[in-house]
């Protein structure tokens, strides 16, 4: 495998854990059992401790539970407002991007290279 495979799993790991901590710790100070949490977000209960685990669950699993705890205000926080790009804008003329494009592939112009022809 791959070590920067490796790296970036952990922080995902980590960060997947620092996230369910702090549901955990919120649900807690909100006296809510995992249970009770997991029935006002219409989810499995195991949905829940999987995500204060620290363990893979769905995004909709994931954000029933922060509309069960009030906390959907804070989704925002998660990426930048896209709006907010006015020297792009200028460039485009107002229009919004619809596609990327991918990274564009270097071409050899041809097979020909300098001193081939003084062989001859």
């Amino acid at each position: 495998m791959n070590p920067n495979q490796n790296a970036g799993t952990s922080t995902v790991e980590a960060s997947l854990r620092q996230v369910g901590e702090r549901l955990s710790k919120i649900r807690l100070s909100r006296n809510l059992t995992q249970a009770r949490l997991a029935q006002d977000a219409g989810a499995s209960v195991s949905s829940v401790k999987r995500l204060e685990a620290g363990e893979n669950v769905s995004l909709d699993t994931f954000v029933r539970v922060l509309m069960a705890l009030g906390l959907t205000g804070h989704l925002s926080a998660f990426l930048p407002d896209p709006e907010v790009r006015p020297i792009e804008r200028v460039k485009r003329d107002g229009h919004e991007r619809q596609r990327a494009r991918g990274a564009a592939a270097v071409t050899k112009a041809t097979d020909w290279a300098w001193g081939e022809d003084d062989e001859a």
